[in-house]
């Protein structure tokens, strides 16, 4: 498979009368935006479009998704396949990505399982949708009484719709840069690079119900068995979010757009592994679920025999188990694994950081403490409902303060704690 994304730099956002990208402004026709997502009669009729950019004084919350645009330009399959466009395979072709830029739906849905972005400021420097243009869509139901299940997934569909309308309305500009990807298929994957070592991607996606899902071709990933999966598949568009999850460590759709795992072993392969495939798996909520998912997920990872997998987790407390039945099991079957997580090891870090663990998961990478507390001063202006700061998680009764300061945990930051990696904190060893 070959994938081709097609990159135009996006520097600057504007409103105009015609959405287009030329000179690094992409600019927004935000009645025609406005216009598309209020086809859906489960939207309200006080949407609104805003724009944030990087450094402004501007907070956004509560964020449900943040989505990378794109529009498959030639191949076959179009983005978002099983959402918004027919089922057909992804992975090949090429891709048209307003790279720099973001869609950021927001709107109260479940409330204390939304984020806060801020532009600027502390709170700027953990979340990485600081540093993207932010095309803001602030979403409402039509009828406040609506089943939160429905109103989920007319915020998602907004979010995919406006996502593939703006990058279609750029599909004729010449690109600034190109990036190419290949990856081979099992057979040849399994001869190759014979001298290295054959690695997996355990893929953990956040399934738990409860508006705590994540979709793959459109499917609910609860309901599958763990499947192979191409890293392509991944960077164009199979997987997307549903999660109404905290803030910190959900996994937003632009992240397995832009999964940072995926892009590493992608440039090591062939010089310190050989990275043979995904195995994507999910984070069911009963006993039965997990053992059955992760009998099944590293029974894939045997078969293909790998020497060792990467995995990663989606959330906390209850996918703790999912995580370490995925490193047991691995391991006792000879096969070597690396963990990436975030802890909730309380305020002041002394609390048990996972709610469960193995002797065998002794390569742990943390992408942080969630339970941190951190002070945000008042922003200038607020796109959402700044008043959410008092039930979102991570926060309680008082953390708005009459001047618009607010004092919560690190987990009610998008994205502060990623645990893909897709995050502004980080170590290196010198």
């Amino acid at each position: 498979m070959r994938l081709e994304l097609h990159k135009l730099c996006v520097k600057q956002l504007k409103f105009g009368d015609k959405t287009g990208f030329a000179g690094g402004t992409l600019t927004v026709d935000k009645k025609e935006l406005l216009t598309l997502i209020a086809e859906d009669p489960l939207l309200g009729k006080n949407l609104d479009v805003d724009l944030a950019m990087p450094g402004e004084s501007v907070r956004i919350m509560p964020v449900k998704d943040v989505i990378e645009p794109r529009w498959k330009i030639e191949g076959k399959g179009q983005v978002f396949p099983g959402m918004l466009s027919d089922v057909e395979s992804v992975g090949e072709g090429k891709t048209l990505v307003l790279s720099g830029a973001a869609v950021v739906t927001a709107g109260k849905l479940v409330r204390f399982q939304e984020g806060i972005i801020d532009m600027s400021g502390p709170g700027a420097d953990y979340t990485p949708y600081s540093q993207t243009c932010n095309v803001v869509l602030v979403l409402e139901p039509s009828d406040p009484e609506m089943d939160k299940h429905d109103y989920e997934t007319a915020c998602r569909m907004a979010g995919l719709k406006a996502a593939a309308y703006l990058a279609k309305c750029c599909a004729d500009v010449k690109a600034d840069k190109v990036e190419t990807y290949d990856h081979v298929n099992i057979k040849d994957a399994m001869g190759a690079h014979a001298e290295l070592p054959k690695v997996g991607y355990i893929y953990m996606l956040q399934t738990q119900g409860l508006l705590h899902d994540t979709y793959l071709y459109g499917v609910d990933v609860k309901k599958i068995l763990p499947t192979l999966l191409s890293p392509l598949e991944v960077m164009d568009g199979a997987i997307t979010s549903g999660n109404c999850v905290s803030a910190c460590d959900k996994n937003s759709t632009y992240v397995h757009q832009n999964n940072p795992v995926i892009a590493d072993m992608l440039k090591r392969h062939g010089k310190d592994f050989n990275f043979v495939t995904c195995i994507v798996t999910n984070e069911n909520v009963t006993l039965a679920d997990k053992r059955r998912s992760s009998s099944y997920a590293t029974k894939l990872a045997g078969m293909l025999g790998l020497d060792g997998v990467v995995i990663t987790e989606e959330g906390f407390g209850n996918p703790d188990a999912d995580l370490v039945m995925n490193c047991w099991k691995a391991e006792r079957l000879g096969i070597k694994t690396a963990l990436l997580t975030d802890e909730y090891a309380g305020q002041d870090g002394a609390s048990q950081s996972l709610a469960d663990s193995c002797p065998e998961g002794d390569a742990c990478v943390t992408a942080g403490n969630a339970n941190e507390v951190i002070v945000l001063p008042p922003m200038k202006k607020v796109i959402g409902y700044a008043e959410e700061a008092n039930v979102i998680a991570g926060g309680w009764e008082g953390s708005l303060a009459a001047d618009g300061t607010i004092t919560v945990e690190l987990q009610a930051i998008t994205g502060a704690t990623s645990e893909l990696g897709y995050t502004k904190l980080g170590a290196y060893t010198l």
